[in-house]
């Protein structure tokens, strides 16, 4: 599949979350997922594990059924008052792009089970379960793999968007999709073609608010 020419820093700092752009009605060929998750299989997994696992959903009336969780889960956060808008109120700006932020997550709730291709990226765990005080280290053998997956569909002209409010529903769309008990589900991605052209850097806060050297004071 032909890729679009980003220079490695324009393809980390213009893939961003998609969810008003992307492109409900246009299907996804199934070689070009493919694609994304071979590049996805090369990203690091503690002990070399390669314990992923990866749902791709195309089917309408799954689709439909993990929309419907999907947006239950996303009311249910903005009735519990910690979604984006209850962010930075005090600060103008920042609060502009937390209403954003949020009208554009209503958005896809209302529209996840449309997206031509859902994509589950899971865990097969060990015989101990979820480890009680390395949580980092489990999801961490997923989570680089989700991102490289995000970074090949952008190359590809494929918008994603990073989601986990589905996991409120863990059990139910395990039970949908035949997920075994020993597989947990840690991040769905959304994957359509995308519209328009203007992907930029996000603005951030300076990189001095936040480093720390050798010390956090």
């Amino acid at each position: 599949m032909t890729q679009q020419p980003l220079a490695p820093d324009e393809l980390l700092t213009t893939t961003r979350t998609v969810r008003k752009r992307l492109d409900l009605k246009r299907p996804v060929p199934m070689e070009l997922v493919r694609e994304c998750l071979e590049i996805a299989l090369q990203a690091p997994t503690g002990s070399n594990r390669q314990g992923w696992h990866w749902i791709v959903v195309t089917d309408p009336e799954l689709r439909g059924r993990i929309g419907d969780y999907y947006k239950r889960s996303l009311h249910a956060y903005y009735r519990s008052g910690t979604s984006a808008t209850s962010l930075f109120k005090d600060d103008p700006v920042r609060a502009e792009t937390q209403r954003r932020v949020s009208d554009s997550s209503l958005h896809l709730a209302e529209h996840m089970g449309d997206v031509p291709v859902l994509v589950i990226g899971c865990l097969r765990l060990s015989t101990g379960g979820l480890p009680e005080g390395s949580q980092a280290s489990l999801w961490g053998s997923l989570l680089p793999a989700a991102w490289s997956y995000m970074l090949a569909a952008r190359a590809r002209g494929l918008g994603t968007a990073w989601t986990t409010l589905h996991l409120a529903y863990e059990r139910e769309i395990a039970e949908l999709l035949g997920i075994p008990d020993d597989v947990r589900q840690g991040v769905l991605l959304p994957t359509a073609y995308y519209t328009g052209e203007t992907f930029r850097p996000a603005p951030r806060v300076p990189l001095d608010e936040v480093l720390h050297l050798d010390r956090w004071a």
